[in-house]
């Protein structure tokens, strides 16, 4: 029997930027993470902050993987070492990634300075579930330059991915039916970068000159505001990727400057916060719920208590326990 490596352990040869120690500490963190997995990442937290965080998200079939690959050839190009965290729906049967990322983006694996990895949403309404996260920490302590989060595409994913990246692209493609669709969603908002693929079809003009137009009847006047720029790009044509880039380093640059680096780690330091408070009081509702809350549903089933208060008095009993266990 192989002896298991101490998450620790595991953890030192993180920063040391090896590959396999990344991948082993990410799956013992989807696994559920024991104490010592916890103490690892706290340990890893501590050296993190220098990667740039980008998150990408658009609709489905708007062509974000073709574009993350095209993307990370970029990145390798200019010499920085890449990570991407590609969000795949969850199996509804083992909770797992459907989708593999030797599948997705098969001829990047073999480049050591790039690193993918697919994970589940597990449910998560925002689509990043928190293993998700803390596999960007690992990738960034591990000395990536560039972390690409790639989300699902559908629902709530919007929400989630700006709180968690420094930098948000968002992927547009003509073609898809309404071509301001994902703008009426209020995606136009969340946007640092707005990139309109599949540039090479006859239509895609049309989307371009569309968001140009409804980007300047957003644009708030004052000086050093971010002018969202629209960015074409063509797999077909393999055009438009390293402007993307040049985009993407542009408001990284920005947000130094500006100082709004700092509002942006706050936030996401808020939302990871959030998430984790969050997964301790589900998993701790899911463990304990069944000899907890029978009477004080029974009260609520009858109109003797309203949910709220059934609600506060449930997580006044697991408070303690909660504080126990961590």
């Amino acid at each position: 029997m192989i002896n298991r490596i101490p998450s620790m352990k595991l953890a030192e040869r993180v920063r040391e930027g090896h590959l396999r120690a990344i991948a082993r500490l990410i799956t013992r963190v989807e696994s559920g993470g024991d104490a010592e997995v916890r103490e690892a990442l706290a340990e890893l937290y501590k050296a993190t902050g220098n990667a740039h965080v980008v998150g990408i998200t658009g609709v489905p079939g708007a062509g974000k993987s073709t574009l993350v690959t095209q993307l990370v050839h970029e990145y390798r190009a200019s010499g920085r070492k890449v990570g991407v965290v590609a969000i795949d729906p969850s199996s509804p049967y083992s909770g797992g990634a459907i989708l593999g990322d030797r599948i997705r983006m098969g001829d990047l694996v073999s480049d050591p300075g790039v690193f993918i990895r697919s994970m589940a949403t597990r449910g998560t309404l925002g689509g990043l579930a928190r293993p998700a996260l803390d596999a960007v920490d690992l990738l960034d302590a591990g000395g990536f330059d560039v972390v690409l989060i790639e989300t699902v595409g559908v629902g709530q994913d919007e929400v989630d991915i700006v709180r968690a990246a420094h930098t948000t692209v968002v992927v547009n493609a003509p073609g898809l039916g309404d071509d301001i669709q994902a703008i009426k969603a209020g995606v136009l908002e969340i946007a640092d970068v707005h990139v309109v693929s599949k540039a090479d079809r006859p239509d895609a003009n049309k989307t371009i000159q569309e968001l140009k137009a409804m980007l300047m009847m957003s644009l708030e006047p004052g000086e050093g505001i971010w002018r969202v720029p629209v960015v074409p790009t063509s797999s077909e044509k393999h055009s438009g990727f390293k402007e993307l880039m040049a985009a993407i380093d542009r408001h990284a640059e920005h947000l130094e400057k500006s100082g709004e680096i700092t509002q942006r780690r706050h936030q996401i330091a808020l939302t990871r916060v959030v998430k984790v408070a969050e997964e301790i009081v589900r998993d701790n509702f899911a463990r304990d719920s069944r000899s907890q809350t029978e009477e004080l549903l029974k009260k609520v089933t009858q109109r003797e208590l309203d949910p709220h208060g059934a609600a506060v008095t449930l997580l006044k009993a697991m408070k303690e326990t909660i504080h126990e266990a961590h």
